[in-house]
């Protein structure tokens, strides 16, 4: 009997340790400075033609048509435009729809529509993957401010607070976070449908509901968000992918002074190429 009580005591005295060292280890994680994704003025940017990541066991990201391959700019060869592979099984039928006449229309000659060439808004998760600019980081107690260059886009997380219970939908949703470690996990509903997911040009409903990740990685040199992305209208189940971006070196052209906030203007002479309804103010500033 007193080594059955022997027993217990020394069970009890190792649950306890264990949760001590718990308890230690969430009070030091809630302790812990968050990550700086701003540090030394960071700008970070989105490697030109990168596709999104696979995450095993989840329905796969859209990619090119292998019968139409891609082709990115400084390659020595004819660019091409991005035409989704429309055999992806998670697509629903309606949006493959959408999808096919749209690749149908760029295959005949059509430019095809992007936010990044007809100046308005990204949404997400394609704030977070479109090129030709850098994202930089603002990170106070009560938000992060991400701000994409290339037309002062604009993204705002809201830390430590609950979703609004009916948020109106728009084109950037309503993003709240918070910090777990090293990590940035962020939660953006309410968006509306007038934006694309990513580069293939896929649609999808109010009902998007995106989930990131971000932490950087590679010692710091790289910035990883792994994203989960869910609309039951537009895809059967929801997937994973994940996404990379890049501190800016000097030998980048899409930034001016390595680091620093620049003004790039998106509007300017962009009609004499194509007109996809490009915001003009109705009244000069000056």
């Amino acid at each position: 009997m007193a080594r059955f009580a022997s027993t217990q005591n020394l069970l009890a005295g190792g649950a306890l340790i264990v949760l001590a060292c718990a308890t230690a280890a969430l009070a030091a994680s809630s302790n812990a400075s968050p990550p700086d994704f701003s540090s030394n003025g960071t700008a970070w940017i989105t490697p030109n033609g990168g596709e999104l990541i696979a995450v095993p066991g989840s329905p796969s990201p859209l990619r090119q048509d292998p019968a139409h391959p891609f082709v990115g700019n400084g390659q020595g060869k004819q660019p091409t435009y991005r035409i989704a592979d429309l055999s992806n099984p998670n697509l629903k039928q309606w949006a493959k729809d959408v999808m096919k006449k749209d690749n149908d229309e760029v295959l005949a000659g059509k430019i095809p529509f992007s936010a990044r060439a007809s100046c308005t808004a990204y949404g997400v998760p394609n704030f977070n993957l479109s090129g030709g600019g850098n994202i930089y980081f603002l990170q106070t107690p009560k938000q992060v401010v991400m701000i994409f260059d290339a037309g002062q886009q604009v993204r705002h997380i809201y830390l430590n607070v609950p979703h609004s219970a009916h948020p109106k939908p728009s084109w950037y949703g309503e993003s709240v976070g918070h910090y777990e470690g090293e990590t940035l996990v962020v939660d953006t509903i309410g968006m509306n449908n007038k934006t694309f997911i990513y580069y293939y040009r896929t649609p999808h409903t109010e009902k998007l509901h995106v989930t990131e990740r971000w932490k950087m990685i590679d010692n710091g040199s790289r910035l990883e968000a792994a994203m989960t992305i869910e609309d039951p209208d537009t895809f059967n189940q929801p997937w994973q992918a994940i996404s990379r971006l890049r501190r800016v070196a000097p030998a980048d052209i899409a930034v001016l002074v390595p680091g620093t906030l620049t003004e790039l203007v998106c509007a300017e002479n962009n009609q004499v190429l194509f007109d996809y309804g490009i915001p003009v103010a109705g009244k000069p500033d000056f």
